[in-house]
């Protein structure tokens, strides 16, 4: 980003000595500033999506509409369809899941929690960890499905299987 110099006058036939006929410009060459703005928003937009953590859960489908966003970064508990329960990103045993929980809702404002399970996992299963979750001091027990699925009448709306 260096100076650049610009002629007083009109430039013509006549020409200056030294002293009078050039001086420095003064304006930033903001061009490259922009452009690079432009590559990190773009790298950005494309990073984000992937920076989710998640465990390849296949969800059941439903016509239910999305949750609205919270302040708070939402706690989940995933039961994958080999029967593993983990909390957030970390693996954790049927045993200890109670106080885990207990511990976070001791720290945390809001007592809502998802829970993600594998549409292979027994009803039974996912009963018993919701009883795990009311123990553990969370009353707001929210069960994530993804979109697209059947309605009540049978038909879909849209979206896919």
């Amino acid at each position: 980003m260096g100076a650049g110099v610009v002629e007083k006058g009109g430039g013509g036939a006549r020409r200056r000595g030294r002293r009078g006929g050039r001086k420095p410009m003064s304006e930033i060459n903001v061009t490259p500033f922009v452009d690079v703005m432009l590559v990190l928003l773009i790298v950005f937009m494309v990073a984000a999506p992937l920076l989710t953590v998640g465990v390849p859960v296949e969800l059941p489908k439903t016509s239910a509409e999305a949750l609205p966003i919270e302040q708070e970064e939402p706690l989940t508990v995933t039961l994958t369809a080999d029967g593993r329960v983990l909390l957030m990103a970390n693996e954790t045993e049927g045993d200890d899941l109670i106080g885990q929980l207990r511990a976070i809702a001791a720290e945390r404002t809001s007592q809502k929690v998802f829970l993600r399970a594998d549409g292979a996992i027994p009803y039974a299963q996912v009963v018993q960890v919701m009883g795990a979750l009311n123990a553990g001091g969370f009353t707001e027990i929210g069960l994530v499905t993804d979109t697209g699925g059947p309605r009540m009448d049978g038909s879909t709306n849209g979206q896919g299987n």
